[in-house]
């Protein structure tokens, strides 16, 4: 069954192993979360628990939100998600989820917002090259041919300057290297999306 925890990326740092190799780890202060809901296929039509993360003012909430977080005996999250694929049976709504949730070895996919790059061109956006800068070439930077002028459009998919990151990224089959269950941390092997203090799904992976 699929298990998962909120939590927020702290940033990175490195540990070594008993050969004495170096790895580096993504530090993810995850939980404790408490379980705000639980949905089933009878009144819901799929199974899966909502989760949140991170103590919200009331002054900064809305009374829905308010009252939501009441029933679980809790204060507003700033950060709620659901997960599905899980053992209703083994949840209640109010309880606390912490980082001992995973254990050391296990496999986790995480999702987060990656850092926004701003309005940029295609060379930054797409990987593209750029023209001669010599010769009087006039041409740089610019992104190329827009298709046939009997066309007399853009074809659909062409990589133009646009806005860049910003998007929701999942990094699958990540190590969890060890679990600080008296911090709730998660020390997990590579980098994952986002900026420092930003917050991040854990889950069990789908790939294993």
């Amino acid at each position: 069954m699929t298990k998962g925890i909120l939590g927020k990326k702290l940033g990175m740092t490195q540990v070594f192993t008993p050969e004495g190799n170096v790895v580096p780890v993504t530090v993810i202060q995850a939980g404790p979360c408490v379980v705000l809901q639980k949905k089933d296929s009878e009144n819901d039509g799929y199974e899966a628990i909502q989760i949140g993360y991170s103590d919200k003012k009331e002054k900064n909430a809305t009374k829905p939100e308010i009252g939501h977080a009441k029933k679980a005996g809790a204060a507003p999250k700033r950060y709620i998600k659901e997960i599905r694929g899980v053992e209703l049976t083994a949840y209640e709504v109010g309880q606390e989820i912490k980082a001992d949730l995973f254990a050391e070895g296990e496999f986790v996919d995480v999702t987060g917002i990656s850092k926004g790059k701003g309005f940029t061109g295609t060379i930054k956006r797409w990987g593209q090259s750029r023209g001669p800068m010599s010769h009087g070439s006039r041409y740089h930077r610019g992104p190329g041919s827009m298709g046939s002028i009997q066309a007399n459009r853009v074809p659909k998919g062409k990589h133009l300057p646009g806005h860049m990151g910003n998007e929701t990224v999942t990094l699958q089959n990540l190590q969890v290297v060890k679990v600080d269950a008296e911090r709730n941390v998660l020390l997990v092997k590579g980098s994952i999306p986002g900026p420092k203090n930003s917050f991040v799904t854990v889950k069990s992976t789908v790939k294993k």
